[in-house]
């Protein structure tokens, strides 16, 4: 009677470890698609100036590790991609002055993905940004 009551407590703890070793990590719905999306629009469009890490060229092109505008307002970062920007503006108390062209040619599900990639890596970690906070920015031009 031992013997079947140790063998079903042995085979009870090694399926419970094996089942909690082929769970997935919870993610939030949705923010791994747009992030492995916006990656391929990053790749495409961005990378040649923000490089590969994100860290942008020194008093030319901005870094998009941790700074104030990936981090900050939503909105905002949609009215760059959307517009470009011309001026050579302070970004965390450093200047940047090369030119950025809009990208108002990107959809709305484009533009929202690749801001949810910078806003999710090189080191950066904030809220997705979606298609219709996009199109809320694009509506006001």
């Amino acid at each position: 009677m031992k013997k079947w009551m140790l063998t079903g407590v042995v085979l009870v703890a090694t399926l419970s470890f094996l089942s909690a070793q082929t769970k997935k990590p919870a993610t939030k719905p949705g923010i791994s698609q747009s992030v492995a999306r916006g990656k391929k629009v990053y790749e495409q469009y961005c990378l040649t100036c923000h490089q590969v890490d994100g860290g942008g060229v020194p008093h030319m092109n901005p870094p998009l590790i941790k700074t104030s505008y990936v981090l900050g307002d939503k909105a905002v970062l949609a009215q760059i991609v959307l517009k470009g920007m011309q001026a050579s503006v302070p970004i965390d108390d450093e200047y940047y002055s090369n030119n950025m062209p809009p990208h108002s040619f990107l959809k709305d599900q484009e533009i929202a993905d690749v801001l949810t990639f910078i806003r999710n890596n090189f080191g950066n970690k904030a809220t997705a940004v979606t298609p219709d906070e996009v199109k809320a920015v694009r509506a006001k031009q």
